[in-house]
């Protein structure tokens, strides 16, 4: 608005010009290498650790400024300008104390790089640029949730802007998560995608990901052959997306976590993942839950788990394996080398046609397991009683078993509590949701008397499973 005298001119602090930045790092170069009262007491260093450090020195100043600039956008940028000093300042002392590291063990500035914020494309084209001016530092980037809420074109717009920014940097990790970015969204990030080679880490979880995307993502990443970790959970994925993500899977040899729940896969895409984990031999955390594979695709995967010797953690629930799928990959387990200590297997209209060959996996890996999850499914007192002997003797390390929600009546509750309780280092057993009649429940409590907090609660058992309501259930 204009004032009496003429137009107001708004006069923005931040961001400072290259010619000032390049200034404060000539400032402290000097400073690193010229007698004064701090360097009579640290020490001076050479001019090429001064000018090293005063580069990594200024850009951590510059960041920490950049994010206060962000909080207060609508002013003159003068705090910015203020934390820019201090922070410079509060680093070059620290650093004179400390000393140079051995350049083996310097830690690049800034490692990782979060950026905890919505963007606007105003917003956005201030951290692009800082993102610019640091890429060649960057090994670890946390993208997630940086356009929540936004619309789709300036969404998009956003997206690209930092793709841009971030192009060619060399990073071991890169987080996407949390943004919706079905396929415009992922090919918004291309520019960045294409470029990386290196990838150790790689999050896509809950980013509306369809068929569409995932064929994106398989396309633009070109290699995966160093891949550790890849989270891809909670999508819009379905059969087509699995058989795109399955070609990035069959790339990477190397993958040790991978997490692929909630994302709609039925027993096609289950397979053809199944297929594809068997080129990976080093896995380590499997996360499968919830999705329809079937028995067919639990029997295929059961030829990957056979051959795993560093599994350490399986979560397959919810996804209608049944007995045949369950019976393949219980055998599987139990030929492994794995030392498993987490098996999830809830909700998979599992019978007791299925506890013999659970039982044996359970005491194949009795030295490694810490969990068992067996909730939600059909086991009944009969196979309740078969894993009830299965864990009776010396499991060192179980600490949580769960048969929740399994049609229990009475035996299969005594014979559970008995092998578990007094166990070192047991901590939980979950049988509520079942059908104990006032009397197991009393027996039950009998057996951990000496250990009640062993014993989850049993306030949601009775006929039919609903809650207690002083009636006897059957015995």
């Amino acid at each position: 608005m204009d004032s009496p005298h003429g137009p107001t001119h708004s006069i923005k602090l931040w961001p400072p010009s290259q010619t000032t930045r390049i200034l404060l790092v000539n400032r402290m170069v000097k400073c690193f290498t010229t007698p004064s009262i701090l360097s009579r007491k640290y020490g001076l260093l050479s001019k090429e650790e001064a000018e090293e450090e005063a580069k990594q020195i200024e850009i951590a100043g510059f960041m920490a400024a950049t994010q206060q600039f962000e909080k207060d956008a609508d002013n003159d940028g003068g705090s910015a300008v203020q934390v820019y000093a201090k922070e410079s300042s509060r680093l070059m002392v620290e650093f004179m104390k400390t000393g140079p590291k051995p350049k083996e063990n310097r830690e690049t500035i800034p490692e990782p790089i979060k950026l905890d914020h919505v963007f606007d494309i105003s917003k956005a084209h201030v951290a692009a640029s800082v993102l610019s001016s640091v890429k060649d530092q960057l090994t670890e980037v946390d993208l997630s949730d940086i356009v929540s809420r936004r619309p789709e074109p300036e969404a998009v717009e956003v997206m690209k802007m930092f793709s841009l920014a971030l192009e060619g940097c060399k990073l071991s990790c890169l987080n996407l998560s949390n943004n919706v970015l079905n396929e415009k969204g992922v090919r918004a990030f291309g520019d960045l995608l294409k470029s990386q080679g290196n990838l150790v880490e790689l999050y896509l979880a809950n980013a509306g990901i369809s068929a569409e995307a995932a064929k994106a993502v398989r396309e633009l990443i070109q290699s995966t052959d160093k891949l550790k970790t890849l989270h891809f959970h909670h999508n819009k994925t379905g059969d087509e997306g699995a058989i795109a993500i399955s070609q990035l899977v069959k790339g990477s040899p190397n993958l040790e976590d991978f997490r692929c729940s909630s994302t709609g896969v039925g027993s096609v895409g289950g397979i053809a993942l199944a297929e594809a984990l068997q080129t990976c031999k080093l896995l380590k955390k499997l996360d499968l839950r919830d999705n329809m594979f079937g028995p067919k695709a639990g029997v295929a995967l059961s030829n990957n788990v056979s051959m795993q010797a560093n599994l350490t953690e399986i979560y397959l629930s919810y996804m209608n394996l049944e007995d045949e799928g369950i019976i393949a990959l219980a055998n599987a387990i139990k030929t492994s080398n794995a030392p498993l200590e987490v098996i999830e297997m809830a909700g998979n209209n599992i019978t007791s046609k299925s506890t013999n060959a659970l039982a044996d996996c359970m005491v194949s890996k009795k030295q490694s397991l810490t969990k068992i999850n067996l909730s939600e499914n059909e086991l009944k007192d009969e196979g309740v009683i078969a894993i009830g002997k299965a864990l009776e003797g010396d499991y060192g390390r179980l600490s949580i078993v769960d048969l929740s929600a399994n049609g229990i009546k009475g035996d299969g509750a005594i014979s559970l509590s008995k092998a578990v309780v007094g166990k070192s280092g047991f901590r939980l057993l979950n049988i509520n949701r079942n059908f104990l009649s006032d009397k197991v429940i009393e027996g039950v409590r009998e057996i951990f008397k000496n250990f009640p907090r062993m014993l989850g609660p049993l306030d949601e058992n009775g006929d039919d499973g609903k809650k207690e309501d002083g009636r006897d259930g059957v015995n």
